[in-house]
Order: structure tokens, then C-alpha cells, then sequence
């Protein structure tokens, strides 16, 4: 099994959004340092609460600079948002700067705001997204190539930098709807997801639509993410990351609240994940979440794997990023050395 970890860099009223990109350029050092896999960066707008990564690609570009061997991912790019093939450009450039060692994932998002801010309908995002995901395909594929889509257009097009990895970056699609599930398997793609957003016995049916959805013989590769936070004991893992992980929820019922009215069909289902937003605690969240001693963390690592077959494991150790860095580099520290060689 894998291991990675995510961040989306939220920034409180208290802290500079300087130090706040310094603060994930140095956890990024960490963990090729401790031996991740992967780094995972989302892309939000908008809401600097939630989150100051408006470009990933830019931040992992930067990361690129000081790291060697750890892979670098996007989790996600919101393809519906932007022109797939300055996408394909800016990606590209990335995977060439960082060695080959670019992880392309994908998705639509959620907040309302973001589509608002682009001007694009949100209505329209699962269009967007299939026709610019096939775009960005052709552009590292092809010397040339043309596309007429109902949104996007290329009339013999000559895209460069090509990426260096051949034919292309591993790609990975973010499924939380029960419809992306199905979307990514008949497209063969690798996801993501997290029991933050789907319960359980609803995780384990969605995983089984996305298997289904397979081409026979075809292997499915998932990706879970969890809360994650290591220290003495559990009492003390609480002590340290309670305040920062309600400050996320609040932050992410208030971005999502928009969608308790929307009538767009294929979002129907983050109306009920913004509902359980507003309704978190620290109690439901552990449930699925890593938090305590290293012994203890190994055992639910172990039984989350079990149960959920996954093939890479994401923590997210700063969910909220109130947790001072030097706590959260221990609590990598302590998750890298004590527990994942227990649980590879």
C-alpha cells in the first residue's frame, strides 16, 4: 500500500498567506524526506478560510525545486474551470521540472462560488469536465490534434511542452457522487475518495460501481483519504487537533451551503454532505479518522485497509491548518517511522 498525504492550505484570519506557503513547501521537504509516495494539493477559490491554493500546479512546481524522489499530485484540478489546454501546458511543464514525477488528478469540485467566480454554469460541469479531460488526453498523445466539442475547440493544434512521462502523467479522477464512480471506471481511471464524505456501506457500494464498471481483466486502483494525527496518546492527539479540524468543517459547511438549494442533478448528493457538515463533531469524526498513539494508529490503519481494500492510504495531518507546524512535522514523523512500516 501507498502512502501520501493532502493538503489544501487554508489560511486564518492570524496567519500570513506567506508563511502559509512556506509552511506547505516545508511539509512537502518533510515528507520526501520521511518517505511518502505522494503529495496531494487541491485546487479552491475564493474562500481564504478553506483555502489559498489557487494553483497547485504553481505549488508543487516550487516543491519540485527542493524534493527528489517524492511524487508530486493534484487532488484535484478542477478541469470545468479552466482551459484544458493550458491545463495540458501547465501540467506538462510541471511533470518535466519535477523529473517525470507528476500525479494528474482530477475532478469537478463542489463550492458553488467557484463557478460563480469563473462564470461558468455549474450545470454544465460534468460536460466541461469529460470534454476537457479528453482534450488534455489528445494534447500529450498527439504531435497535433484537433477537437470540436460543444464547449472546446482545436483546429490542429501543436501543445508543448509534452510531459515527460510517456504516454502521459498517471491520471486519477476524484469520485464522490455515486455517478463519478461509474464515470471513472468506464473511463479506467484510478480515484479517489474519503469516508469523510460517503459513509461507510455507502463507500463500499460505490467502490463496487466503480470495479463493475471496469473492462474485464482490468485492476481498480483506490485512494482513501483520512484525518490523521499522531502523538502520545489519544487523549493528547485530541488535545492538539480538535480546534483546527471544527475550524475545517465550519469553514466547508459554510462553502457548501449554496448547494442545499441547487437543483443540479448530478450534485444531489453533496446536499446531504453538506447536511453532515453542519452537524460534525469530533466524535464522528474519528470514527473514520487516525488519531493517537503510534500502536493505536497502526491498528486503524490496518483495519481501515482491511476493509476497504485500498491501494494508497492519504493522510490529511493539518485538516483546518490550525495545528502549529512543528506539531504537525511530529505527527508526520511519528506516522512515517512507527507506522507505516508496520502497515505497508
Amino acid at each position: 500500500m501507498r502512502f501520501g498525504f493532502f493538503d489544501q492550505l487554508p489560511c486564518a484570519d492570524a496567519q500570513s498567506e506567506s508563511q502559509r506557503f512556506q509552511d506547505i513547501i516545508a511539509q512537502i521537504v518533510a515528507g520526501d524526506t520521511l518517505g511518502f509516495d505522494t503529495v496531494w494539493l487541491g485546487e479552491l477559490h475564493f474562500g481564504r478560510r478553506s483555502s489559498i491554493l489557487a494553483s497547485p500546479l504553481m505549488v508543487l512546481t516550487a516543491a519540485a525545486q527542493r524534493t527528489t524522489r517524492i511524487r508530486l499530485g493534484t487532488a484535484v484540478s478542477l478541469l470545468p474551470l479552466h482551459s484544458p489546454v493550458e491545463m495540458a501546458e501547465q501540467a506538462a511543464t510541471l511533470d518535466v521540472l519535477s523529473g517525470g514525477r507528476l500525479e494528474f488528478g482530477v475532478g469537478r469540485g463542489t463550492a458553488p462560488i467557484h463557478y460563480v467566480g469563473y462564470n461558468v454554469p455549474q450545470e454544465e460541469s460534468r460536460e466541461r469536465f469529460e470534454e476537457a479531460l479528453e482534450v488534455i488526453i489528445k494534447a500529450w498523445t498527439n504531435e497535433r490534434f484537433s477537437y470540436q466539442g460543444k464547449y472546446f475547440h482545436a483546429e490542429d493544434l501543436s501543445v508543448v511542452p509534452r510531459p515527460l512521462q510517456q504516454p502521459h502523467p498517471p491520471l486519477r479522477l476524484a469520485a464522490n457522487s455515486p455517478d463519478t464512480f461509474a464515470i471513472a471506471g468506464r473511463l479506467g481511471l484510478p480515484i479517489f475518495s474519503s469516508p469523510l464524505i460517503n459513509p461507510p456501506d455507502k463507500l463500499h457500494e460505490y467502490l463496487g460501481v466503480h470495479r463493475n464498471a471496469l473492462a474485464p481483466g482490468a485492476r481498480q486502483d483506490v485512494a482513501l483519504m483520512f484525518s490523521v494525527h499522531v502523538s502520545d496518546s489519544r487523549e493528547q492527539a485530541r488535545h492538539e487537533c480538535e480546534e483546527s479540524l471544527m475550524n475545517f468543517f465550519r469553514a466547508a459547511g459554510e462553502r457548501l451551503r449554496a448547494l442545499s438549494d441547487t437543483t443540479i442533478k448530478s450534485y444531489e448528493a453533496f446536499q446531504q454532505v453538506a447536511a453532515k457538515l453542519e452537524r460534525a463533531t469530533y466524535e464522528r469524526v474519528e470514527r473514520m479518522s487516525v488519531f493517537g498513539d503510534p500502536d493505536y494508529c497502526v491498528e486503524r490503519v490496518r483495519a481501515l485497509r482491511e476493509e476497504f481494500h485500498m491501494d494508497e492510504f492519504i493522510g490529511y495531518f493539518n485538516q483546518g491548518g490550525l495545528v502549529d507546524p512543528r506539531t504537525v512535522q511530529r505527527s508526520m514523523e511519528l506516522f512515517a517511522k512507527e507506522v507505516i512500516p508496520r502497515c505497508r
